[in-house]
């Protein structure tokens, strides 16, 4: 039995494009193949609000964080974290002998553009990353502010995880003055897991030219050189079945749903969730800073998630448990992609019934 998924991601894709993952393949230098990809990029474009160049691929949202923070690093990052998808940014820099400092919040408070800015001033980093929305704490940081003091350090590149909102929420790229902005298929966007997605400023590749060890496959230049030089191509094979599916979901996004109906779907969603869980446990993350595309709430009651998504899923849905240290003290709700207002209100009906027979 298939289960109606509220998790962060993979998210329930609706059966046309999972249809269109199939459709019969084509040579990938091709210019049947190019033109695909430049569609992709364009309307991309307008989903990022940006100029900027897309650049695609194939591999989670991890993949071209660690090409980013590799590729742009010359001389020290410095990773604001807000939980455990934050922290990832670190690990990459460590695994990849980047400098870089972590600067991390307690469990459930966003990143502050104060904070923010005490790092800058010192003049140590030429990069610094941000999480947008964090799914395991269920934050989603104030990149508005942020951007009004990123503004004075027009030498540091801006690597912000767009992963779990892009899609879902209006991100203005080109208006924050974002550097890098990555997102990934399995979210927001609605489509199986197995692509990604940057949008690329060319200063940070200017800058990345730099750096002289890019690693190979996820070096960004080399992804923004080759798509200049071969009209859309990528040095290695992509995922042209992903493509065809997001170039479909990219019209339905931009041309019969709208972004701003999407967007506001999503904040009906994340307002419905809000108020059910404050009348019911507790939210997790700080007043104000609440993601939109996912609610972490706290497990007031002390009972068992696990117990809870075992039941639910006997009627076909599934919820999260909290993630790492904080599974079991907290459970989430997705409400991303393609779920509507009244598949939520379904599950909320069944939450409340079960939980009252725990």
């Amino acid at each position: 039995m298939h289960k109606k998924l509220f998790i962060p991601g993979p998210v329930d894709v609706r059966p046309e494009i999972l249809q269109a993952m199939a459709t019969p393949l084509i040579g990938h230098r091709s210019k049947d193949a190019s033109a695909l990809q430049q569609r992709i990029s364009e309307k991309l474009q307008k989903v990022f609000y940006t100029q900027n160049p897309i650049l695609l691929s194939t591999s989670s949202g991890t993949g071209l964080m660690e090409g980013s923070i590799r590729s742009c690093t010359a001389k020290r990052a410095v990773v604001f974290s807000v939980g455990a998808f934050g922290d990832r940014w670190a690990a990459l820099a460590k695994s990849n002998n980047v400098p870089y400092d972590l600067v991390r919040a307690e469990n459930g408070q966003p990143t502050l553009p104060e904070v923010v800015d005490e790092y800058l001033v010192s003049g140590k980093y030429d990069v610094f990353t941000v999480t947008h929305n964090e799914t395991s704490t269920g934050v989603m940081n104030p990149i508005e502010a942020i951007a009004e003091v990123r503004r004075k350090y027009p030498d540091v590149l801006w690597l912000v995880d767009t992963v779990s909102s892009m899609g879902g929420v209006k991100i203005e790229v080109d208006k924050l003055g974002i550097d890098v902005c990555i997102t990934s298929t399995q979210k927001c966007l609605g489509l199986p897991p197995g692509l990604s997605i940057a949008s690329v400023s060319l200063r940070a590749i200017e800058h990345a030219r730099t750096v002289p060890f890019r690693g190979s496959y996820l070096d960004l230049v080399e992804l923004y050189d080759y798509l200049i030089k071969k009209n859309y191509q990528y040095p290695s094979t992509p995922s042209l079945s992903h493509m065809f599916a997001l170039d479909q979901q990219l019209d339905y996004i931009l041309n019969v749903e709208g972004l701003e109906n999407r967007y506001a779907r999503h904040l009906q969603m994340a307002q419905i969730t809000r108020q059910w869980a404050t009348e019911r446990f507790e939210i997790f993350p700080a007043k104000g800073y609440e993601s939109v595309t996912l609610t972490t709430v706290t497990n007031t009651k002390g009972i068992s998630i696990a117990d809870l998504n075992k039941k639910i899923g006997e009627v076909g849905y599934q919820i999260s448990n909290g993630y790492g240290d904080l599974k079991e003290k907290t459970f989430r709700i997705a409400h991303m992609a393609d779920r509507t207002v009244a598949e939520l209100q379904d599950l909320l009906k069944l939450l409340d019934e079960t939980i009252a027979k725990l």
